[in-house]
């Protein structure tokens, strides 16, 4: 028979499990085990830690496959650990350290607040998310290497899983430092792109372009799409951007773009959509961060994205699935 508790227990250890994969990642171990495996001391030392509190840890993580005992006290990165580490390929050491960033702790501490009152915890504590990043530069930074190690596997299946035939001029809009606008451009030699953000966003984003060898195929375009997007483009992307608005203001970003986009024109969204079943998703967890940091931010079914996109004169004709649980949405003018 079994035990009915087990589930809670299992997720109440899920926390346990985490810190110590997240105190890993803020200790930099993946960094100094890179080159092979070293004693509880050696890397205690490295990492200046205590070698008592790091033995347990490390013990903790062996559990998981995260490290290996290569003997008594010695130890080793596994495959899943080396994603730890500094320098690897689409590194996922910021999005852990992410989550157990003070700010970002609380406001999932707070979630029994949110799910009460339908209002975040953190931004009723800290305010706006992006606010509390602007005004804390640490966390900031944090969160540009998260967004940028979680951009680049979307970046590369977007560019080769889409067909993207008929798209002269594509509007990245809110496209951050340009990674998926970067990786399409690649793919398709005659395609221009428009990188549309925030000024102080967009400052950064032609040396970024200069390094790919694209400047000369982008044009960088600061405002706020609240207000209006830039005319001219074949396509409108926008990559994990509506998740992070209510309805209402979705709304607004959907319709702006609707008023300059040529009968022709579609609209491409990047999102985690929910599936439509029971069955465990990251689309679930992530909506859990989304409600605790956001508040009126959402993941949305294929159906809720559907009625969003109708109601901002789209309808959906189609949906590519992406790694990692993603997929396109795409939707063409009413």
């Amino acid at each position: 028979m079994s035990d009915p508790q087990a589930p809670i227990w299992d997720a109440i250890g899920g926390v346990s499990r985490f810190t110590a994969l997240a105190a890993m990642a803020e200790l930099g171990c993946a960094d100094h085990l890179r080159e092979g495996p070293l004693s509880v001391d050696e890397l205690a030392a490295r990492c200046d830690a205590d070698p008592s509190a790091l033995g347990r840890m490390l013990r903790q993580l062996v559990s998981m496959g995260i490290v290996a005992t290569t003997a008594p006290g010695i130890y080793e990165l596994t495959e899943a650990g080396s994603t730890l580490r500094s320098d690897a390929p689409n590194s996922l050491r910021p999005a852990v350290r992410m989550i157990i960033e003070e700010g970002f702790w609380y406001g999932m501490g707070k979630l029994p607040l949110s799910v009460r009152t339908g209002r975040s915890g953190f931004a009723e504590h800290h305010g706006p998310l992006y606010g509390y990043l602007k005004a804390n530069p640490e966390a900031g930074a944090l969160f540009d290497d998260y967004m940028t190690s979680r951009a680049w596997p979307f970046a590369e299946a977007v560019a080769s899983r889409y067909d993207f035939s008929g798209v002269r001029t594509l509007v990245d809009v809110a496209g951050g430092k340009g990674h998926i606008l970067a990786a399409i451009l690649n793919a398709c030699p005659e395609m221009r792109g428009v990188l549309f953000d925030q000024e102080q966003v967009v400052k950064g984003a032609a040396e970024f372009f200069a390094e790919a060898g694209l400047e000369n195929r982008c044009e960088y375009v600061g405002g706020d799409f609240f207000v209006a997007v830039p005319p001219g483009g074949d396509a409108y992307l926008l990559g994990s951007v509506i998740h992070n608005w209510s309805d209402e203001d979705a709304l607004r970003i959907l319709r702006n773009i609707r008023s300059v986009m040529a009968d022709d024109g579609r609209v491409l969204l990047v999102e985690m959509v929910v599936p439509d079943d029971d069955l465990p998703h990251i689309s679930k967890d992530l909506d859990m961060r989304m409600l605790a940091l956001f508040g009126e931010g959402m993941e949305r079914s294929t159906s809720e994205y559907g009625e969003l996109l109708s109601r901002a004169g789209f309808r959906l004709t189609r949906q590519v699935e992406l790694p990692g649980g993603a997929a396109i949405v795409e939707a063409l003018p009413i």
